[in-house]
């Protein structure tokens, strides 16, 4: 297979089960990619040893000899330096120089490192439902909430590269804790556990619920998944359950646009695709906390890239 140029661009993104390398054109197409074990569990060194797996089979596909560059989305607080800091569920991980071992393994090569979130962002700019926007907050809603924000085309990282942590925004002060310590986050109210666990709640008085048959009757069993499943079904119960959760999810959104006078947000991950009525909750929710001058431009996207977005955006740091 031969790409367009000259070299290969490589992107990876790493997940923590998963590390997914590919090769992107300039257009934004996946050309090839592959999928390799994190192995987060055993520390640095093997995860980097993973990288370096994924991206030299990408290249073997790639019809060329050399890498023009790598780009890398990573979990965790990356910083301008590409140090990677306390990933989670990513053993003996505190803070890895990830830029500079690669730059070690693959010398006088461009390299990117961005926090994976930011990275999506940067995928919806350059090759999804952000390309005609200059300025939009981005958040990924699945098994937590993460997000990244974007000001003219360009990823807003802060000064030390933290900004956009949406999930930990507090909703309320007396809310449940999150697994970031704090309380009330977005996280701890619309992420996986939370909605589980609502879930479970309801269905005590709604055994009827076709989230029950698809759980096989055990409660503890209850994802996101399947309380989407159900609502596609027309289950209502599933309905009510993602409906108040993009109302939630709204109140923190419209605190971000407030702050940063922004007008749209670009939502993805796997609960987004619920349903065309969760986006509509979310954007209502929003457009009802926002200031009054922003109220009427208000816009509440899909994301269009889905699993594809963390490569392509990995890929888009080094284009």
């Amino acid at each position: 297979m031969k790409t367009e140029d000259s070299t290969s661009i490589v992107g990876v993104d790493i997940g923590g089960t998963t590390i997914k390398a590919g090769i992107v054109s300039t257009g934004g197409s996946i050309l090839y990619q592959n999928k390799f074990p994190t192995l987060a569990d055993r520390g640095p060194a093997a995860v980097v040893k993973q990288i370096n797996e994924a991206v030299l089979d990408a290249v073997r596909h790639s019809g060329h000899e050399t890498v023009g560059a790598i780009g890398v989305g990573c979990p965790g607080v990356v910083d301008d330096d590409g140090v990677v800091k306390s990933p989670p569920n990513f053993a003996d991980w505190d803070e890895v120089p990830l830029k500079l071992e690669l730059g070690l393994l693959f010398p006088g090569i461009p390299i990117g490192v961005e926090n994976d979130a930011n990275a999506a962002a940067i995928a919806e700019s350059k090759f999804g439902a952000g390309i005609e926007y200059p300025n939009f907050l981005f958040v990924i809603w699945g098994t937590g909430v993460g997000g990244g924000i974007i000001l003219n085309h360009k990823i807003f990282r802060g000064p030390t590269g933290g900004a956009g942590e949406f999930g930990h925004i507090s909703i309320d002060y007396n809310g449940p804790q999150c697994n970031c310590g704090n309380m009330g986050c977005v996280e701890a109210y619309v992420g996986q556990r939370y909605l589980s666990q609502r879930a479970a709640q309801k269905l005590q008085k709604h055994p009827e619920s076709r989230i029950i048959q698809l759980v096989g009757g055990d409660l503890s069993k209850i994802e996101p998944v399947y309380i989407s499943q159900a609502a596609l079904d027309g289950d209502t119960v599933a309905r009510e359950i993602l409906v108040e959760a993009g109302q939630l999810l709204g109140v923190g959104l419209a605190s971000v646009m407030n702050i940063m006078d922004l007008r749209v947000s670009i939502i993805g991950g796997g609960i987004s695709a619920a349903g065309d009525f969760v986006m509509q909750s979310v954007q209502d929710s929003v457009v009802r906390h926002v200031l009054k001058p922003l109220k009427s431009e208000i816009r509440v996207l899909p994301a269009k890239l889905g699993n594809n977005a963390g490569l392509l955006g990995a890929a888009g740091l080094v284009m």
